[in-house]
């Protein structure tokens, strides 16, 4: 199925959360992978189906070392958790001291999630130059940028776009597709429309989703600290509006035009 990347350029905007609630709101069953390189945060932020702890010693570790075994037979389900989310969850490295235990095994993450049975939207945390994430975002079909509206953030998300597409591919005429997320009030009505302006007078490609609604209550749903029903918060309503546009593959052709 689909493979959709998510990541930032700096800092945190809520990558985590906005691929969560994404992926409690896609309009079809779809997995929630954490493959962070600094450490995921799905180990800490959700819980398993029954209540309890997800068990760190089952997911991207344990992946990787049936890849490293042979990629052939590497099957994504086999690794995968149930959360309280409803979700089926891939648990990352608990800490980067982890990282070397997955070696060459993360030029081989890309094939491993595209032959999974349903979409995986992929946490890939924040990317810079070297991140060993980074074969994971040239293998995705579909790359999502998360980004607040702020200058520093703005501004990053520009060089990264100049750096992903010159380096790997991504976005652009030809390019892996390139949607943006922008973090924010769900008052903010003038920032994504504003962003879209900025890449188009810069011809870099990118289609602006939409709003994340900030909304820490709605966050502490998904995690489970807090009693709601998660769809009807403003970052529940957000999220459905941004997995409808996201989660139909007819639709990638848009973003890689930037329309």
């Amino acid at each position: 199925m689909t493979v959709y990347a998510l990541a930032s350029a700096k800092g945190s905007p809520g990558v985590s959360t906005v691929a969560a609630a994404l992926a409690a709101c896609w309009p079809s069953p779809a997995v929630l992978a954490d493959v962070d390189p600094s450490g995921g945060d799905v180990m800490w932020r959700l819980r398993a189906r029954t209540g309890g702890p997800l068990d760190p010693d089952r997911g991207l570790l344990s992946l990787g070392a049936a890849v490293r075994r042979g990629a052939a037979r590497a099957e994504l389900a086999e690794h995968l958790q149930q959360s309280a989310l409803g979700v089926d969850v891939l648990v990352g490295l608990a800490s980067p001291d982890q990282l070397a235990g997955l070696g060459a095994a993360w030029g081989q993450l890309p094939a491993v999630f595209a032959k999974h049975r349903t979409d995986v939207l992929v946490d890939c945390g924040r990317v810079v130059p070297g991140s060993s994430a980074m074969p994971v975002l040239a293998g995705a079909d579909v790359v999502v940028l998360v980004v607040r509206p702020d200058i520093s953030g703005t501004a990053h998300l520009r060089e990264r776009l100049r750096s992903l597409r010159a380096t790997a591919g991504i976005g652009g005429p030809g390019g892996r597709p390139v949607g943006v997320i922008v973090t924010t009030s769900y008052r903010d009505t003038r920032s994504a429309s504003d962003l879209q302006q900025l890449f188009d007078a810069e011809r870099l490609g990118v289609k602006v989703l939409g709003i994340a609604a900030d909304d820490p209550k709605a966050a502490m749903i998904l995690t489970g600290e807090r009693a709601g029903q998660f769809r009807k918060t403003l970052l529940g309503r957000s999220a459905i509006q941004l997995a409808q546009k996201l989660g139909s593959g007819s639709r990638t052709p848009d973003l890689a035009n930037g329309r």
